[in-house]
């Protein structure tokens, strides 16, 4: 989801991450998320969020569209999207399908 933090941006991300039903989620103690779970579901923790913030660093690193003040920055939103999810199949599978 791209955005400010706000509850808009949040909204349509929590719509899909609702549907998981989680037992609880473990955040960042961003003072949205109170908004939209249940008390006592949301664990505040850095610890654990080590592995989100290290998916993340290993994006930027593979993607510079994702560095700030870089010249690759994406104007499109609809193309950073296409690059990230090129970028996760890529990561996930190994090969990119050539159409010549």
């Amino acid at each position: 989801m791209l955005g400010d933090h706000s509850a808009e941006t949040f909204k349509p991300l929590w719509e899909v991450v609702c549907c998981w039903h989680c037992y609880f989620y473990i955040t960042d103690g961003w003072k949205v998320y109170p908004q939209f779970t249940d008390p006592g579901d949301q664990i505040v923790s850095k610890i654990y969020m080590t592995r989100v913030e290290g998916e993340n660093t290993r994006l930027r690193h593979y993607l510079a569209r994702l560095h700030r003040k870089t010249l690759y920055y994406s104007k499109s939103v609809e193309i950073l999207k296409y690059s990230i999810r090129l970028l996760l199949y890529y990561l996930k599978y190994r090969f990119i399908l050539v159409f010549d």
